[in-house]
């Protein structure tokens, strides 16, 4: 069956419907606590530019939806144009966000458990969509899960990837960069993200901003930057976020930390994306206050 009328919202639908109904939405602790709430979902136009600028802005390397969908098909024929990116935006749940809210300097059990059971879950999410959209009639590939998807080392910006979900969103109407690096988006910026590429062709969504840093007041308005205080090994400054110094507390030391007191394999921290003004909501003037 190929859905041509209201395509987007059959889409939209599936997307909610999985976050919503499916079992796997889980952070697999004892309460059994479901990983994400209702997703944010958007659209983008396969030969939307912002995709050539990612190129120019990040590296080289940065795939464009139609190198994506053309080299996992092998359908070099395909334009541009005949595709869509599907972006959503998943919110942790409250209780994990509160957690987080109280920590200083490691993650949460909640937290941890939504960056690698709920990672789980969005992974899940892009394979049923994946299969979902070509059961309808359309091909779909999601890039992170493709073969041609690794993390690289951008000149500008250190430790980037072929295909970035927060970039993808940002292509979709779905919110713009914080001090951080987080995306801030009408749910805040405490949630993961995930996209598929499609060859089918939905209205893009409209970006309802100019910059890509609209929506952080230190870019903004010059006030805020609660990120800093909150990043426990300064690894955020007023110039922005230093990855490596990032990268060196999430290994070896949360993952150390979350394996021995949390009792599995994981990692993560995210207390710059909660006890801030953007943690569930684009921030107005008197929050930074």
């Amino acid at each position: 069956m190929n859905r041509l009328k209201n395509s987007s919202k059959w889409i939209e639908d599936a997307i909610k419907g999985f976050i919503e109904n499916s079992t796997e939405n889980t952070l697999k602790n004892q309460e059994n606590d479901k990983a994400f709430e209702t997703p944010l979902i958007g659209f983008s136009r396969g030969d939307d530019p912002l995709y050539e600028a990612f190129k120019e802005h990040v590296g080289p390397f940065c795939m464009t939806p139609w190198e994506i969908f053309a080299i996992s098909f092998r359908e070099f024929s395909v334009k541009p144009e005949e595709l869509t990116v599907i972006s959503w935006v998943l919110p942790h749940n409250k209780a994990t966000k509160a957690d987080n809210r109280k920590e200083k300097y490691y993650p949460s059990e909640r937290w941890a458990r939504g960056r690698i059971f709920g990672e789980e879950v969005n992974e899940k999410l892009r394979k049923y969509l994946q299969s979902y959209l070509e059961s309808e009639g359309y091909k779909a590939i999601a890039p992170t899960l493709a073969p041609q998807f690794s993390i690289r080392i951008s000149p500008k910006h250190g430790i980037a990837s072929t295909w970035s979900e927060r970039h993808a969103a940002y292509a979709s109407g779905l919110g713009t960069f914080g001090l951080c690096d987080g995306l801030i988006t009408s749910v805040g910026k405490a949630m993961r993200v995930g996209s598929v590429v499609a060859r089918i062709q939905v209205s893009p969504t409209p970006r309802p901003y100019a910059k890509h840093t609209e929506y952080c007041l230190y870019f903004t308005d010059g006030i805020c930057g609660k990120c800093i205080s909150r990043c426990p090994v300064g690894a955020i400054t007023e110039s922005g976020k230093d990855k490596a110094a990032c990268y060196r507390h999430l290994f070896p030391v949360t993952k150390d930390y979350v394996t021995s007191n949390y009792g599995f394999d994981g990692y993560g921290c995210g207390l710059c994306q909660t006890l801030v003004p953007c943690e569930s909501k684009i921030p107005n003037r008197k929050d930074g206050l």
